[in-house]
């Protein structure tokens, strides 16, 4: 598979500057489009032919993860890499289940990313050995919020740290109501009652730290 074309979506203007550089010095006749949120990131892969996406996790309103899933449902066959600030133990099975090719923490090495790519172009994914383990644990032990759906776990993470029904329902673009379904079967899922509760659980399993409230 060759690389000729690349959709690269962050919201944020200078991780991608630093990201299109990084890309064109290693592929100096690659093509690539730069968008800066998950809506126009799908949009663009409905219009038009791409070898790779390069999508960042964290965007407002449509993320990387819905986007992914939207893709993949268009596209099945094109390749995703997800960027994100958050460990892999967090978020690298939730993607590579969703259909993405690799899972790529932001703070790696530049040759990370460049070995990222070098292996979905040769048709593999690209994981790290831990979290190929994970992949193959049946553990009967897993916590309970491994068990949220991808867009629960969205609302989940967004309410531990204090955001409203309000501004999740603005942040993801999704009726109120629909979000107060969705923070119910959080509840229930995790078995808590309060806000504050939850906080508590999502810095003790490490999905927030102390210093995000």
């Amino acid at each position: 598979m060759t690389i000729e074309k690349i959709i690269l979506a962050d919201d944020h203007s200078f991780i991608r500057l630093g990201l299109i550089q990084l890309l064109k010095d290693e592929y100096p006749g690659v093509t690539i489009k730069e968008v800066s949120d998950g809506e126009t990131l799908v949009k663009e892969v409905i219009r038009a032919d791409w070898d790779l996406v390069i999508s960042d996790l964290d965007m407002n309103g449509c993320s990387g993860l819905d986007a992914l899933e939207q893709i993949k449902a268009i596209k099945p066959a094109l390749p995703v890499l997800i960027l994100s600030i958050y460990p892999e133990d967090l978020y690298a099975i939730r993607v590579l289940k969703a259909g993405a090719s690799g899972y790529l923490n932001k703070n790696s090495a530049p040759e990370e990313l460049i070995a990222a790519i070098e292996r979905i172009r040769m048709g593999k994914k690209y994981i790290t050995s831990d979290i190929a383990e994970k992949l193959m644990e049946t553990n009967p032990d897993k916590q309970p919020h491994e068990s949220l759906s991808n867009r629960e776990f969205e609302i989940f993470k967004l309410m531990a740290l204090g955001k409203t029904i309000s501004q999740i329902a603005e942040m993801l673009s999704l009726a109120p109501s629909t979000v107060s379904t969705h923070r119910s079967r959080v509840m229930e899922k995790l078995k808590l009652t309060t806000n504050s509760e939850l906080t508590r659980y999502a810095i003790s399993q490490h999905i927030i730290s102390d210093i995000d409230t």
